[in-house]
């Protein structure tokens, strides 16, 4: 069965509408809980977004208390590198892994022209692309050496380069299922996982269709109906 995840709704003041959506999420069987990584919305720099490593280090501890199994997947969507110095970050992942081992789904990113801004605003450096995804293959390196799962993102063009180089996911945002399964069929090999905003239709067609394309996972952003997603997942046949 295709596995499902949903990114909470971080662009708040507050976490209470991410915690209560992980509340949803998690009692509907929902497999993975996700938060994304900016500083602000893309392209509306005067609203908030709450930063994705405390609400995760709150999360992997919420649900383990519940003493219901292993709980949750707990990771980011896409962590950038460079956001943050790269063995900042690292340890971050390492923090989050000792609350929830096994349970860290540490997905990266390099950023591209719409993130830029966010850097730009604080002084960030924001080197070109090719720098940017060597650092994001060597920390998904050291990140895969302390056994955590990694994911990184294919951009644009669905690169495979950087994850097969890393031995990690590929993960995809919002493209259609033709271009998931010539990634997942590829002499790379590749796991891929899927990820996007929810569909204005009924949930079953788009995950039974990226099920039968290959991905692993299928992680819708907030809203979306927890109940119906599960159930399609559940439904879903694998191609």
């Amino acid at each position: 069965m295709i596995r499902t995840g949903v990114v909470l709704p971080t662009f708040r003041e507050t976490p209470d509408d991410a915690l209560g959506a992980a509340d949803d999420a998690v009692n509907a069987g929902v497999d993975g809980l996700f938060c994304y990584d900016h500083i602000w919305p893309l392209g509306e720099p005067d609203r908030p977004a709450l930063a994705p490593f405390p609400i995760l280090g709150a999360l992997a501890t919420r649900f383990a208390a519940r003493g219901d199994g292993a709980g949750p997947f707990v990771g980011t969507l896409v962590a950038r590198v460079g956001l943050v110095p790269d063995d900042v970050l690292f340890e971050q992942f390492v923090a989050l892994h000792q609350l929830a081992p096994g349970r860290v789904i540490a997905a990266l990113g390099t950023g591209d022209h719409l993130s830029a801004a966010e850097n730009r605003a604080y002084g960030i450096p924001f080197p070109p692309a090719e720098a940017r995804r060597a650092a994001m293959v060597a920390l998904a390196r050291r990140l895969r050496s302390r056994g955590l799962t990694v994911w990184i993102a294919g951009g644009r063009d669905a690169r495979v380069e950087e994850p097969t180089a890393a031995g990690a996911a590929l993960n995809l945002w919002d493209v259609d299922a033709a271009l998931v399964a010539s990634r997942a069929d590829g002499s790379a090999g590749l796991e891929v996982t899927w990820a996007g905003p929810p569909p204005n239709a009924p949930l079953a067609p788009t995950v039974t269709t990226l099920a039968r394309a290959g991905a692993t996972w299928v992680v819708f952003g907030w809203p979306v109906d927890v109940d119906e997603l599960v159930a399609a997942a559940r439904a879903a046949v694998p191609g």
